[in-house]
């Protein structure tokens, strides 16, 4: 029905627009049937994703539901930021979000845990813990003492909670959730008080603050490592564990800051991890920091016959699903583009020229 623009307001427009896809992607999910030998995720932004197992068990991971810069203020950096702590910038960092809300956290159904890696923001929301608080009142939040701190100052019950550090183990129904090491630098000089001084004084305990995750499910295992920068230690967590995606936080770093995996060490954090398929994430979201995924896919390329990798990349879309090992060979994502169905009727036009 049409409306007179004087019925129309930024609030009817918000309501009527954002989440950009509605529950398009909700309904999705929660249609899914996961064939017995794999399991599905989807990509939901940043390093979000929603992972389903064929037993029917949901997990949310790093769900964000917020906005990076709104104004261009006073043009200077938050004292105390984390960026300002690693390179002494000042200028205010222009991280404009760049990709749509794919899913509309206050319609998530059938949640068994929110699972959050870390304590910064784009990780850690609000909005996802209030959503899946509401409509999943079974649901377990699990994530490092800081994470869990922080959940309960937002009124999140403890006895929902459960806190990891590295060699914990949680199960979630029929997934195995292990706690592993996280190799975050960017975490260990986050601190919300512009007033205290880091320098020459000893850093946070990282298993506080930050985990990565290996998901196992009975369709194979999923290692989600956060905001983890290139760590040697990959390698012993590929000693340790079967896995067999591997998601790593991507990025094209802004000079003078370490903060995202290049793309080289994409491929050395998958051969580390004796994975099967490496997937990047977090190029997508911050416009001072995107990066071609593809990068990684030439490289590899370049070195997977001399490097003998026993591995593959997976250049992803937000909003889309990747089933393992269905999908493990793909090398990209496509959305479906519809249409099959041309001309099973009759079509409708003046003349068929006009086709």
């Amino acid at each position: 029905m049409s409306k007179s623009v004087n019925e129309v307001t930024k609030e009817s427009w918000v309501l009527d627009t954002f989440p950009e896809w509605g529950t398009y992607l909700n309904e999705e999910i929660e249609s899914e049937a996961v064939k017995e030998g794999t399991f599905a995720m989807w990509w939901l932004g940043c390093t979000g994703i929603w992972l389903k197992s064929h037993e029917g068990t949901n997990i949310l991971c790093d769900l964000w539901c917020g906005t990076g810069k709104r104004t261009h203020g006073n043009g200077m950096m938050k004292k105390g930021h984390q960026m300002m702590r690693m390179s002494g910038v000042q200028k205010m960092q222009p991280n404009l979000r760049t990709q749509p809300f794919v899913i509309d956290p206050f319609e998530v159904k059938n949640v068994d845990a929110l699972v959050v890696t870390h304590i910064h923001s784009d990780h850690l929301d609000i909005n996802t813990a209030a959503a899946v608080h509401q409509n999943c009142p079974e649901a377990k939040f699990v994530g490092p003492k800081e994470v869990v701190n922080t959940w309960l100052k937002w009124g999140i019950p403890e006895e929902k909670t459960i806190v990891v550090k590295p060699g914990d183990e949680v199960k979630i129904k029929d997934i195995n959730v292990v706690a592993l090491e996280a190799f975050d630098r960017t975490a260990l000089v986050t601190c919300e008080d512009p007033e205290v001084t880091l320098k020459d004084k000893l850093p946070q305990d990282m298993d506080q603050i930050a985990v990565n995750y290996l998901f196992e499910t009975t369709g194979g295992s999923l290692y989600h490592a956060g905001d983890s920068h290139y760590s040697n230690m990959f390698a012993k967590h590929g000693n340790e564990h079967k896995i067999d995606v591997c998601l790593g936080a991507y990025g094209e770093n802004p000079r003078g800051i370490t903060d995202k995996v290049t793309s080289v060490d994409m491929l050395r954090m998958a051969e580390s991890l004796n994975a099967k398929v490496v997937i990047p994430v977090h190029y997508d979201i911050w416009a001072n920091f995107m990066a071609d995924p593809k990068e990684i896919t030439e490289i590899w390329k370049f070195k997977k016959d001399r490097l003998k990798y026993e591995f593959k990349p997976y250049i992803w879309q937000v909003g889309g699903k990747f089933t393992y090992p269905t999908n493990k060979d793909d090398l990209e994502f496509n959305f479906y583009r519809g249409f099959e169905d041309a001309f099973s009727v009759e079509n409708d036009t003046p003349f068929p020229s006009f086709l």
